[in-house]
C-alpha cells in the first residue's frame, strides 16, 4: 500500500517545462543562471524543465523575465499553465492507487471542449456502468487488492461527470458493432450496458456511431484510441492504451489519429440509424 500522495510530473508540468527550457535555450541563458535569477539551484531548474518539480507562478513569470519573452499572449499562456500545474481537483482523492497517466486523463476530460474516440474492442470507460466497469477491471486485474480495484471502478465511474447536464464538453465516440456483442459480465450486465448507451445517445450526452461488422478493413486495425482537442494554449491530444503502456501523442502523431478519425467517421452509420442499430441489438439482450 502506498502512503501519503504521489509524486509524478503530470502532463501538464512536461508542458510547462518544455517550454520553459526551450525558451532558456533559445535566449542562450544557462541552468546556472536561471537559477541564479530566481534565487534556486540548477538542479532545481532543470527539474522544472522535465516536470519533475513543477514550477511555481512567480518563478515562471522571473523566468520570462530573464529569457526576454515580451509577448502577452506567450506570457500569459505559459502563466495559465503554471496556475494548472498546480490545480487540484477530485481526480488527486484517486492518487494513492491509480497511475499518473489515470489522472492526468481524468484531468484533460474535464477541461477538453472535444472528445473523440473509437473502441473496437470494449466501450470507453465514460461510457461504462459500474457493472460492466467491474468485470473488465476484473478480468484484467484479477490478483489487484480489492481496494485498489474498488476506487478504479470510482475513479472511472467520477469520469462520467463530463456527460451532466452543463458540460461544455462534446463527447464523439465510435463504436465496432461487435463491442455491443460481446458478453462482458454476462447477459443482464450487457442488457443493462446498452440501455444505458441508448439513453446517452437519445438526450443528447453523446454522438455515437456503429461501426457494421460487415464493412470489412477500416482506417484503424491496430486498435482504440481517443482524441482530446483542450483549450488554448494547450495542444491536441491523442491517447493510446496498450498492453505495455499508455502513450500520449502530439502534433503531426494527432493529427494522424485525427484524419483516421474522420475516415472511420466516414465509413460508420450515422447517428440516427446507430441507434436503430442497438435498440435492435438490445433487444436481443431483452
Amino acid at each position: 500500500m502506498h502512503m501519503g500522495v504521489r509524486r509524478f510530473p503530470t502532463l501538464r508540468a512536461q508542458w510547462l517545462g518544455r517550454e520553459l527550457r526551450q525558451l532558456r535555450i533559445d535566449c542562450g541563458a544557462t541552468l546556472v543562471e536561471a537559477g541564479q535569477y530566481v534565487q534556486r539551484d540548477q538542479g532545481t531548474i532543470s527539474r522544472m524543465e522535465s516536470g519533475l518539480a513543477p514550477a511555481r507562478v512567480g518563478d515562471v513569470v522571473a523566468l520570462l523575465n530573464l529569457y526576454g519573452v515580451e509577448d502577452p499572449v506567450v506570457r500569459a499562456d505559459l502563466e495559465l499553465i503554471s496556475r494548472d500545474v498546480w490545480q487540484r481537483g477530485w481526480w488527486d482523492g484517486y492518487s494513492k492507487y491509480a497511475p499518473a497517466w489515470m489522472l492526468d486523463l481524468a484531468w484533460m476530460e474535464g477541461r477538453a471542449r472535444r472528445i473523440r474516440s473509437f473502441d473496437p474492442l470494449v466501450l470507453h470507460g465514460i461510457l461504462q456502468t459500474e457493472p460492466y466497469a467491474r468485470a473488465l477491471i476484473s478480468a484484467v486485474n484479477p490478483d489487484a487488492e480489492e481496494p485498489t480495484r474498488e476506487h478504479w471502478i470510482r475513479l472511472r465511474l467520477d469520469r462520467q461527470r463530463i456527460l451532466t447536464t452543463g458540460s461544455e464538453t462534446r463527447f464523439e465516440v465510435i463504436i465496432d458493432e461487435a463491442v455491443l456483442q460481446r458478453g462482458v459480465g454476462g447477459p443482464e450486465t450487457m442488457r443493462v450496458q446498452l440501455a444505458h448507451l441508448l439513453d446517452l445517445t437519445q438526450r443528447g450526452a453523446i454522438t455515437m456511431r456503429l461501426l457494421d461488422r460487415s464493412g470489412g478493413a477500416h482506417a484503424a486495425p491496430e486498435g482504440s484510441f481517443a482524441l482530446l482537442d483542450l483549450p488554448d494554449p494547450y495542444p491536441q491530444v491523442g491517447h493510446i492504451d496498450t498492453v505495455a503502456g499508455n502513450l500520449w501523442v502530439e502534433g503531426d502523431m494527432a493529427d494522424s489519429i485525427a484524419d483516421r478519425y474522420d475516415r472511420l467517421e466516414a465509413a460508420a452509420l450515422p447517428p440516427i440509424h446507430s441507434s436503430q442499430r442497438l435498440e435492435e441489438i438490445l433487444k436481443e439482450y431483452s
